[in-house]
């Protein structure tokens, strides 16, 4: 069979090797993506994010173990870091995933960031494209162990649960800006520890001093390793996927993300284009150089390029 057919029978491993060619930025894998893209919208794409060690890859193995109940598809994309020295990723979270990795109907993708900043991998939402296509009815993003401004997860995901844990801070730490703006649902976990009541109020509070909030976020104290609360936590992602499509924010969520990504997806061909020209002409070199010696100012460079650019 053809890839594309594979992929539209739920073959695993078309799927695997498209999202593989996804990621070397394969023409015939683009294409594929280009031909069947009516094939996507069903599913409902997950956002996992959190602090390192929150206990984000548990707690996504037990909320798909919850809808395989309820016989849903379920794929899952898991983002690690990758090394900024030698380039190579541990791809470890499929680890704490390993009783699901033999279950036919739910798909594991591990991924290394490649260096791209914002918690995910520069090919996530093309495996996100092919899952859907594949046929998953839930899609899980598990994003690396983000920092207050790593958010791109909010420009992909439907719903996005914000994984909290006791213990990671003061009181200022709960009504920071960034990572606590994204959440459509707070869960958190490990609350069988010592100050989880307290990290819950907390959050509450926070959210009860925004303005421009129409739905307050559920805050919900889950404990994964244990499979206390997931039942909760998996309707109120029901809940929250109801809310989406009787307000059509649905619609404009997915609007918004689709404009982000047309904007990407230029930017990265502008920036090529800039690397083609300079490894024919040496033109960013020679321009860098006249900045670096200050003959040239970093603006009036920056023009020099993009007039460059008009002319191709």
């Amino acid at each position: 069979m053809q890839l594309e057919e594979k992929l539209l029978n739920g073959d695993k491993r078309g799927c695997a090797k498209l999202i593989s060619m996804v990621e070397n930025n394969d023409k015939e894998a683009i294409d594929i993506i280009k031909k069947l893209y009516n094939h996507t919208g069903n599913a409902h794409i997950i956002g996992i994010t959190g602090p390192p060690g929150g206990g984000k890859s548990t707690l996504t193995d037990r909320l798909a173990k919850a809808l395989r109940k309820e016989d849903k598809k379920i794929g899952i994309i898991a983002i690690d870091p990758t090394s900024p020295f030698s380039g190579g990723s541990i791809l470890g979270d499929r680890i704490r995933m390993n009783d699901l990795s033999l279950d036919k109907e739910v798909f594991i993708r591990s991924m290394g960031t490649r260096g791209y900043l914002g918690g995910l991998s520069k090919a996530t939402q093309g495996a996100v494209k092919l899952l859907d296509i594949f046929g998953c009815d839930y899609i899980f993003i598990e994003t690396v162990g983000v920092g207050q401004s790593e958010v791109d997860i909010v420009k992909t995901a439907d719903t996005v649960i914000m994984v909290m844990v006791p213990g990671l801070g003061d009181d200022i730490q709960a009504i920071k800006a960034g990572v606590m703006e994204i959440g459509d649902i707070f869960a958190i976990n490990k609350s069988d520890l010592m100050g989880a009541s307290k990290t819950a109020t907390e959050i509450k509070m926070m959210l009860d001093m925004s303005d421009n909030m129409e739905r307050r976020p559920p805050v919900l104290q889950v404990t994964a390793i244990k499979n206390e609360g997931i039942d909760k936590l998996v309707d109120e992602i029901k809940n929250q996927m109801n809310y989406l499509e009787e307000s059509n924010e649905l619609y404009e969520r997915r609007k918004n993300n689709a404009k982000t990504e047309i904007i990407k997806l230029v930017e990265e061909d502008i920036i090529n284009l800039i690397l083609k020209k300079n490894e024919s002409i040496g033109m960013l070199d020679d321009i860098a150089h006249e900045v670096a010696i200050k003959v040239l100012d970093p603006y009036t460079a920056k023009d020099r390029v993009f007039n460059s650019i008009k002319e191709l």
